[in-house]
């Protein structure tokens, strides 16, 4: 190589054709190849999770936790021990979850696995699990649908014990679960569930005192409805689950003890056990024990029957829109986030006037099979579901600028500004 071109920076070339830094570029590549990796443990979660970062996603500490015994079962079936301990331990690994957890509400509901026999069946599940999805998210309450039988036993009434017990184990974060059947109906999205008062509770079911306790002709299997019950994620509920599921068809004593509840029950229609009777049977029998803890609210309609508000809807609907009419502050568009403070806004003017049911249950329609009770006539059941879900639909529609034209119709119309006055 001449002078010249050493002056112009030419490198010689080796042998193998590449240039005189071999080793230097390997290294670089390898280095690369590092930093690809450790790029890659650092973000495996975030790829997971595209929209979080690893600071954002919600992260599990390495501690043991009651998730890693591999003996521990979800099933009704067995015993839970120790779980107010190992909820605690859990929540004390997540403070995050800990903050506010004795107000945390999730609402559980579900159906069955098949498709419905009724032909309008699954629309009306689907409406009535969009109207309890409307409440939660009003309400920030978690929601959960499930349409398993998670124990091949356990059908029809009796599937909700199972699917209690796994979701406060899948939930221990949350204090309360709020069991729902199918077809129970929010119909006053506004009104907040009065925790405060079962502060010394662990279970919460609309029912009468006499009617569950007394040993008289009021002793009904009505005394008490478990189509709508708060549940608290705590031992005491944990024992309770697994007692009264013994009473159901997992058991081989499940003859027997429908023979002991239609003894007791005089009323009760069919001979096999139901779970609402044999939760009257632990209530009344060992009140110490399950009735001290137990909550039979009166007081407002947790669960209320359907029929007893058949035909008032509208009325009611007019009643809440002349308080309006009077109550300039109530008239005024808001957000839906805000909607539970304008529903404690309009609480003292409904001391004089009727109040919208809470919740209506349609027990006796069987919405999905069709096979409502006999007594009910024709097409009744559907249409008065159907009055509900715009009753409740409207409340929320009308933050969103709309309203139905009546209850009975998908027509709607916006909103004008100053409405109902105006």
């Amino acid at each position: 190589m001449t002078n010249a071109k050493r002056k112009r920076g030419c490198s010689i070339p080796n042998r193998n054709g590449y240039g005189e830094f071999p080793i230097l570029k390997a290294t670089l590549f390898v280095l690369l190849l590092l930093l690809c990796a450790l790029w890659f443990k650092r973000n495996q979660l975030t790829i997971l999770c595209p929209n979080k970062t690893m600071s954002e996603a919600i992260q599990d500490p390495p501690e043991k936790t009651f998730y890693d015994d591999p003996t521990l079962s979800y099933s009704v079936e067995e015993p839970m021990k120790q779980w107010d301990k190992k909820r605690s331990h859990w929540l004390q690994l997540h403070p995050s979850f800990a903050a506010g957890a004795s107000d945390r509400i999730l609402v559980l509901t579900g159906s069955q696995p098949t498709p419905c026999k009724n032909p309008i069946g699954d629309h009306l599940l689907l409406r009535c699990f969009k109207n309890k999805v409307d409440y939660c998210r009003i309400h920030n309450c978690e929601v959960y649908y499930s349409n398993l039988h998670l124990h091949p036993k356990m059908d029809s009434y009796w599937s909700k014990l199972p699917i209690i017990r796994s979701t406060m184990m899948a939930h221990p974060e949350v204090e309360w679960i709020w069991w729902m059947d199918a077809d129970a109906v929010f119909s006053d999205m506004e009104f907040k569930v009065p925790l405060d008062r079962y502060k010394d509770h662990n279970l919460v079911v609309h029912g009468w005192s006499n009617m569950v306790y007394d040993d008289s002709e009021n002793k009904s299997w009505t005394g008490l409805n478990a189509g709508s019950i708060l549940v608290r994620n705590c031992q005491w509920s944990m024992d309770l689950l697994h007692v009264w599921a013994q009473m159901g068809p997992l058991t081989s004593n499940y003859a027997k003890w429908g023979k002991i509840l239609t003894s007791i029950f005089k009323d009760k229609p069919f001979p096999l056990p139901d779970d609402q009777s044999s939760l009257i049977y632990l209530l009344s029998r060992q009140r110490r024990k399950w009735g001290a803890k137990t909550f039979l609210e009166e007081g407002y309609d947790l669960e209320g029957y359907w029929i007893a508000t058949m035909g008032k809807l509208e009325g009611i609907q007019n009643k809440y829109d002349e308080i309006e009419k009077k109550a300039r502050v109530l008239r005024r568009r808001h957000s839906e986030k805000v909607s539970v403070w304008y529903g404690e806004m309009r609480e003292p003017y409904l001391k004089w006037s009727e109040r919208r049911p809470f919740v209506k249950h349609f027990t006796g329609c069987q919405p999905c099979s069709g096979d409502h009770n006999p007594s009910y006539k024709g097409d009744v059941c559907w249409k008065e579901m159907e009055r509900a879900l715009n009753f409740a639909d409207n409340q929320v529609l009308r933050n969103y600028g709309f309203v139905r034209k009546n209850l009975m119709t998908s027509s709607v119309y916006e909103v004008p500004f100053g409405y109902p006055r105006d």
